[in-house]
């Protein structure tokens, strides 16, 4: 499914974000990405989706062989990926359900199969009533819940998530934290990054802690770690 094998990124300035990564996540696994800032888990993270190439190594998603992969087939991979981000990225001038529909429209699905598949998307995160609102008119997690289902609306086998509740309340954390449960319930493999101590603790999933850029901690059911 996501395999790394001696992954290297250095940067143009200089700076090492990771120094010899290898891991391997397989299907239907839930794994939390933790580590202290700065230490190489959004870099990581943007690997899997090709927002970064390595610099060396090889990586592996869904059968694309990711730094050998060219610019035109880039689409390809990320039809089999939803990515979901801490500030949401919604296009803020379309409502809820002309975001969802964004994420199929860029990828030429025709117009005739879309509608359906933004409800269904919808009425998963339990938002197909705030399908024609506009991004200001509804809360942060409201937000996020869309931000998931277009995540979601293209059935992909990965979600990769960068701090999706970093900009939650509590409350609000653990009610995208359970739809995340359910989203891997259902077979989709799901890779987080995340600073919430309480969730990884509480939630026991895979742990993969990274400093340094490096892999120090790799525990089935693990616990969070730090302090911070």
């Amino acid at each position: 499914m996501i395999e790394m094998q001696d992954v290297w990124k250095e940067y143009p300035n200089g700076a090492k974000a990771l120094n010899g990564i290898n891991v391997h996540i397989t299907k239907g696994e839930f794994v939390y990405v933790v580590g202290p800032s700065g230490a190489g888990k959004s870099t990581f993270i943007k690997l899997m989706y090709r927002e970064e190439r390595p610099t060396k190594g090889h990586i592996f998603v869904n059968g694309f062989n990711i730094e050998r992969l060219k610019d035109r087939k880039v689409p390809l991979l990320r039809r089999s990926i939803g990515v979901v981000f801490q500030d949401f990225k919604l296009l803020p001038q379309l409502t809820a359900y002309e975001n969802v529909a964004f994420a199929l429209e860029v990828i030429g699905i025709p117009k005739r199969h879309i509608k359906r598949r933004v409800m269904d998307a919808l009425d998963w995160v339990g938002l197909a009533d705030k399908a024609e609102m506009l991004p200001s008119q509804m809360s942060g997690g409201e937000q996020q819940r869309i931000a998931i289902a277009r995540a979601l609306v293209n059935n992909p086998a990965v979600i990769i998530a960068d701090e999706p509740t970093g900009n939650l309340d509590p409350d609000t954390s653990w009610e995208i934290m359970k739809l995340f449960q359910r989203i891997n319930d259902r077979g989709t493999t799901i890779v987080m990054a995340t600073h919430n101590k309480e969730i990884v603790n509480t939630m026991r999933k895979r742990v993969i802690a990274i400093e340094a850029g490096q892999i120090v901690r790799d525990e089935e059911k693990g616990l969070y770690g730090y302090d911070d």
